[in-house]
């Protein structure tokens, strides 16, 4: 069965501006990193060399925002606990791997990490990672986010949201989110959807599904 995407139409919109950098040392990007400072709109990702800086224009940052939204609504109400991580950088120099996805979460490990600094080096990975590549990104993100050891990674490209665990050989793309096994992506869509006429109507609408069908 074929599940709708949030809008048959294809996007005359671009998601994202994309600059690459190649042949980079980990020294090199921790200069990068340090020298752009945190208080920036820009993305960057680091796999082993490779180093891409996103720009994220509207249609990038609507979906990411709301896609966030969605799922802590969905947290709030089921009555879990969230941690949120937003950009954060997740760093390996040992992976030779960094990324500051659109969003990242601890919900699972929640308690493991709740009121303090995470240092990957000691802490779990967050649980639940959200990218939105509407345009195309040379890196591998599946390889880079399943050698982070991120259990969930949502993948969304303006369209289609592709969902994928992590099992002992890499990602296993699946219909239905592990953490979430109670919520269709069709859901996702019909809230993105409504989102773009009115987000509080959206939240209200989506909230009360959950209270109905938990």
């Amino acid at each position: 069965m074929i599940i709708a995407p949030f809008s048959s139409k294809p996007s005359h919109q671009i998601g994202e501006q994309r600059v690459i950098f190649r042949h980079l040392n980990w020294s090199a990007y921790q200069q990068i990193l340090q020298a752009v400072g945190e208080n920036r709109g820009t993305r960057l990702i680091y796999d082993r060399g490779i180093l891409e800086i996103t720009m994220p224009l509207e249609e990038h940052e609507f979906f990411s925002e709301l896609i966030g939204r969605f799922i802590y609504f969905l947290v709030s109400e089921i009555g879990g606990k969230i941690k949120t991580m937003g950009s954060t950088t997740l760093a390996r120099e040992d992976l030779d791997r960094g990324a500051e996805p659109d969003k990242a979460y601890y919900i699972q490990n929640h308690d493991k990490v709740a009121g303090k600094t995470v240092d990957l080096q000691n802490d779990p990975p967050p649980d639940l990672v959200v990218e939105v590549d509407i345009t195309h990104t040379d890196i591998d993100k599946l390889s880079l986010y399943a050698s982070l050891g991120i259990p969930e990674f949502w993948r969304y490209d303006g369209q289609f949201l592709r969902i994928y665990q992590l099992q002992e050989n890499g990602y296993q793309e699946v219909n239905v989110s592990p953490t979430f096994p109670f919520v269709s992506k069709t859901k996702l869509y019909e809230f993105l959807s409504q989102a773009k006429e009115d987000e509080i109507e959206a939240e209200k609408n989506l909230r009360q599904w959950v209270r109905e069908n938990k």
